[in-house]
């Protein structure tokens, strides 16, 4: 438990952090599903406009500090090469 002012303050920035970074994560996962959809679905055109939407969420995720680098990199190019293998 929390005893020092500091670490009293800290504890609250934390929950409050975990919070945004929470939603951020939520709200970028939905950005992936609606891709996930549309390569499931087999609409290509559908496809690439989700991924178009999803891939500076992805990147706003790392700048924010939610994802790695290399984590959206990886994710982004995966997703990339199933779009591209739609007929």
């Amino acid at each position: 438990m929390a005893n020092t002012p500091q670490s009293k303050k800290r504890a609250r920035q934390n929950e409050r952090r975990l919070a945004v970074n929470k939603a951020r994560r939520s709200r970028i996962r939905t950005y992936l599903r609606k891709v996930e959809e549309a390569i499931a679905s087999g609409d290509k055109d559908a496809a690439q406009a989700a991924l178009r939407a999803a891939q500076p969420e992805l990147m706003r995720g790392v700048t924010k500090g939610v994802f790695h680098k290399n984590t959206a990199a990886r994710k982004m190019s995966r997703l990339a090469a199933r779009v591209k293998s739609l007929g």
